[in-house]
């Protein structure tokens, strides 16, 4: 075996995004996102993709970054994935290793990552030190056959609107993001105050499919908004689905969701997956009847470095 760790190549493209959908199924991976990834990521995040290559070919992949976002300081990613034909040659091990003396160097004084609930990867983690923290479902909903619920009637005064619609000013947006953000339930606590870093990292990211995004809007405000990936093929994701405080109880994300999901339908997307905490019990009661179903889960697991 002749098994390598390196930092991310243009022409791996093709290939990290086979490893990422045999790996993660349920996420949106397209080549276009994997250069934006390399292209766009914030300096502070000392951001790196690393590839495990063995005998030519890329085996394993993660994405490598600094939390510079957190509240709280010296807190890291790292979500190693090797293609399933691959396990057991060490790719996971040496990623994580290459991935950890980076952040280190780097400042990190804890590095998170997700792990897939099954026993293998459960005792890979533990095996290297990593505690767990909480879970997450990921959920699919079979869209080409759903009976999804008939078009939503909105509320007096809220009215859909798409992200399309708000193409040339997304600030309204952005501040919707930021207050349901800040109430999401997680172990990496994220601040959104920069807008033009939101604009370079969500709104311009490749897979956000403005047309499928539906907001809803009131007093010229966005009060609710399901944000939407799509590979441009088969497949739907919700990236981020909230609701201001004030606008809560009104049934805004649930309605947000369906008109969404009615035209992807009518576009062609046949699968459509969505991510929760599994605290997160609102959405995932949502999301049950729309007809998700658990698909897979993940468990968050931290290993301190200091």
């Amino acid at each position: 075996m002749s098994l390598i760790v390196r930092d991310f190549r243009p022409e791996d493209a093709a290939a990290v995004v086979r490893v990422r959908r045999a790996t993660v199924p349920y996420a949106v991976t397209t080549e276009d996102a994997l250069h934006f990834a390399v292209r766009s990521a914030h300096p502070a995040s000392k951001y790196r993709m690393l590839v495990a290559e063995d005998g030519g070919e890329v085996i394993g992949t993660s994405h490598v970054a600094l939390a510079h976002d957190s509240d709280v300081p010296g807190q890291s990613r790292v979500n190693p994935h090797v293609h399933p034909d691959h396990q057991g040659k060490g790719a996971g091990s040496a990623i994580l290793r290459a991935a950890e003396e980076h952040l280190a160097a780097e400042g990190a004084t804890a590095v998170l990552t997700w792990v897939n609930d099954e026993p293998a990867s459960l005792a890979f983690a533990a095996h290297r030190g990593y505690s767990p923290l909480r879970t997450a479902h990921f959920q699919r909903l079979d869209l080409a056959g759903a009976t999804l619920p008939e078009p939503p009637e909105f509320p007096a005064g809220y009215t859909p609107a798409t992200g399309a619609d708000f193409a040339d000013d997304p600030r309204s947006v952005f501040e919707a993001d930021a207050e349901a953000s800040s109430d999401e339930p997680g172990d990496i606590s994220t601040n959104l105050d920069d807008y033009e870093d939101w604009l370079n990292h969500t709104w311009r990211h490749p897979c956000l499919d403005h047309r499928l995004s539906t907001l809803v809007v009131a007093d010229g405000r966005i009060v609710a908004f399901t944000l939407v990936h799509t590979d441009g093929d088969t497949t739907y994701l919700s990236a981020m689905t909230g609701t201001l405080r004030d606008h809560r109880g009104r049934g805004l994300a649930g309605a947000a969701k369906v008109d969404s999901l009615r035209r992807a339908r009518a576009a062609g997307y046949t699968d459509a997956f969505t991510n929760n905490d599994a605290g997160n019990e609102p959405m995932l009661a949502v999301n049950a009847r729309l007809g998700y179903r658990v698909s897979a889960s993940e468990v968050r697991h931290v290993r301190r470095l200091v």
